[in-house]
């Protein structure tokens, strides 16, 4: 485990893995990155001394504050970019291989500013739409 890259794969796989199953252990991060036990091992052991997780006695990986807090932020991204793809008419499988990718490379700026535009044009969309059922005219608050 090399790169930031890395680390938030890692970091994001422990934490959806979690949500999934209520639990984590190394296998199961093996099994959803494709990577081997022993990689796997590597990787916990450096996430846990630059404190992100630790591991239990009985192997359970659980994420510090830390490192809880960088997997959210990598899968809120994941999550947008994916569900935002896929609204533009990307094919599923596609949108979640991009946003494997874009979810690393965007600077936080620039998330923040297509994330507020993106909700901006789904207000105004739901705006006029609501308008339209009413059988109101006019534009819709920017």
């Amino acid at each position: 485990m090399g790169s930031n890259q890395s680390r938030e794969d890692y970091l994001e796989s422990i934490y959806v893995l979690r949500q999934q199953m209520g639990t984590c252990h190394s296998i199961d991060v093996a099994a959803r990155l494709g990577f081997s036990k022993a990689s796997i091992s590597v990787a916990v052991a450096k996430l846990g001394r630059e404190g992100y997780l630790i591991k239990e006695a009985d192997g359970e990986l659980v994420l510090t504050e830390k490192g809880e807090a960088l997997a959210v932020r990598i899968w809120e991204r994941h999550r947008f970019f994916r569900d935002f793809l896929i609204s533009i008419g990307v094919d599923p499988d596609t949108a979640e291989e991009d946003a494997c990718r874009m979810e690393h490379v965007v600077s936080e700026e620039t998330f923040s500013r297509i994330r507020a535009n993106v909700l901006a044009e789904e207000a105004c969309r739901r705006c006029r739409e609501e308008k339209r059922e009413r059988g109101e005219q006019g534009e819709c608050p920017a």
